[in-house]
């Protein structure tokens, strides 16, 4: 939590942030996230008016399982955040976050900021060759001797076209 109030109180417009923030996991309501090395944001919160601007970049190292071969990998976290906050509540922009006190709860936003960041496909490397579909081996570590031929048993005489008599 961070104290807001100098700034909603138009003491001051603008406050510097340098923050290692105390978040260790974290959820997106089906996945759960580890934080592997602490995020640290730094940035500055404006006012202008009566909006906050949240300007920062988030840095760290976060757990995500490989949408291929399951895997857990680490994720370089690099993001830029811009927010815009206000205790305004005749404000009825969609885009900005109600703040109701003097404190702001900057891991929620920064958490947030992550999970939709994150990529629809998330694999450890580039060439992940994934789970084998017959018997579940992770093909990146081992092979395995399955054979797929998982073919329709209507087309079976098409195969019989294009062989090599």
């Amino acid at each position: 939590m961070i104290n807001i109030s100098d700034l909603i109180n138009r003491k001051s417009e603008e406050k510097k942030l340098n923050l290692k923030l105390d978040i260790e996991k974290f959820s997106d309501g089906f996945e759960e996230y580890e934080v592997l090395e602490p995020l640290v944001l730094d940035g500055s919160l404006t006012r202008i008016g009566d909006i906050l601007y949240l300007d920062s970049i988030v840095k760290g190292v976060i757990n995500l399982e490989c949408s291929r071969c399951l895997e857990k990998f680490p994720y370089v976290v690099d993001l830029e955040i811009h927010e815009k906050l206000t205790d305004n509540p005749e404000n009825k922009d969609d885009e900005i976050i109600f703040i109701n006190d003097d404190e702001l709860d900057i891991c929620e936003i920064v958490e947030n900021n992550i999970i939709v960041s994150l990529p629809m496909k998330r694999l450890c490397k580039e060439d992940c060759k994934g789970l084998c579909s017959i018997c579940g081996v992770n093909l990146n570590v081992t092979t395995c001797n399955c054979h797929e031929e998982n073919i329709d048993p209507r087309l079976e005489k098409l195969k019989d076209l294009f062989s090599n008599h």
